[in-house]
């Protein structure tokens, strides 16, 4: 601590295709208004570059993990993301996120949360945000977490230790069930849709209705003010529907526009987060999207021309960036899919570790 600033021990970590930072929950102030202006001022928001913050001008970029140790029977840590915006002082914590979450195991170890007993050490995740769990499974080669390695995923440059990632009963964490409407179609303002949540509420919509091939770069997408104002008209409607109440000022649903795949995945995506287009797609909405690609008549699975009775499959979803591997499994034997499976691999690196400073007068205007 100098004369005029209060540091808090932090660490920086890239998590899948995120990077975000990392808290111990006992380290930030308890009261969540206090807390919020606190990671405010710690990014650097509201500012459109968090200039004077640790926020890299950019909702993937301007994230935070808040983690503790957990007294929940058969889990390790609990995991609190929290989404920091850039152009406005809010603090969200109305969805998960899988990238970040890649980077909870390893930052979980680092902090002495959990105990590397051996090579492989599974870390059991309680997902605040959605009342769900996750198990991650980090190198530990002599008892120390290991960020180097051969695993590769698109979005993120070079190679790295895997990260790999089971979901538990993730389905319905954030609208109540996986299919929130109650049908695998609905019709909004002529436009067919998918409302489906595996882990994340996502909205699958065909690029074809909006007159786009599906192709576009990011920077595009956000260029074409009459197909985002389309698009948001869509989510603003299916909000109430979902079970997610007015979500004029909520980061879900994310929508995907689905297309074709180009590039030998099984489908094709452009998402919206909601309002920026992802450059790439988002770990817990890529799982969304392959669920409905694996349910019978959704427009995901249409347009990815899966048959009837796939119940075990390693979907390739193709984004801006490249694809996302995501290891799926259902059963179909009842009146309604049921998701027993969803798995997928990331990488995560510690990019600093240390105090961050925010300005002693923040601190004290908790």
């Amino acid at each position: 601590m100098t004369n005029s600033q209060q540091s808090v021990p932090c660490s920086v970590m890239r998590g899948g295709t995120s990077k975000g930072l990392y808290f111990l929950a006992s380290d930030l102030p308890k009261n969540v208004a206090a807390r919020d202006r606190f990671l405010l001022a710690a990014m650097g928001s509201p500012d459109a570059r968090e200039i004077d913050g640790m926020g890299g001008g950019h909702p993937l970029t301007s994230k935070v993990a808040v983690v503790s140790k957990s007294s929940r029977d058969g889990i390790d840590v609990d995991y609190l993301f929290l989404q920091i915006w850039p152009d406005r002082a809010e603090v969200s914590d109305q969805q998960n996120c899988g990238n970040i979450l890649a980077g909870v195991g390893p930052f979980a170890i680092e902090r002495g949360l959990v105990s590397a007993n051996s090579d492989l050490t599974p870390v059991s995740i309680f997902m605040v945000n959605t009342e769900a769990k996750a198990t991650a499974f980090v190198e530990t080669p002599g008892g120390v977490v290991n960020y180097d390695g051969i695993a590769r995923i698109d979005g993120v440059p070079g190679f790295h230790a895997p990260v790999n990632i089971n979901f538990e009963d993730v389905a319905g964490s954030s609208c109540g069930s996986l299919l929130p409407t109650g049908n695998v179609v609905d019709v909004v303002y002529g436009v067919e849709v998918t409302c489906i949540d595996n882990g994340m509420p996502v909205v699958c919509l065909s690029a074809a209705d909006f007159g786009i091939s599906g192709y576009e770069t990011p920077e595009e997408l956000e260029a074409n003010a009459e197909l985002r104002a389309k698009v948001e008209a869509i989510r603003l409607a299916v909000g109430e529907r979902m079970n997610l109440g007015d979500v004029t000022n909520k980061t879900v649903p994310k929508m995907s526009l689905v297309s074709p795949a180009k590039n030998g995945g099984l489908i094709n995506t452009r998402t919206f987060i909601p309002h920026r287009a992802h450059e790439a797609i988002g770990v817990l909405g890529a799982v969304s999207v392959a669920t409905a690609c694996m349910l019978p008549g959704s427009v995901a699975n249409k347009i990815a021309g899966l048959t009837a009775g796939a119940d075990q499959l390693n979907i390739e979803v193709e984004h801006p960036t490249g694809f996302f591997t995501v290891q799926m499994q259902v059963d179909n034997s009842g009146p309604q899919l049921r998701v027993t499976k969803s798995a997928l691999l990331r990488t995560a690196r510690m990019l600093m570790s240390g105090n961050i400073f925010v300005s002693k007068s923040a601190w004290e205007n908790q």
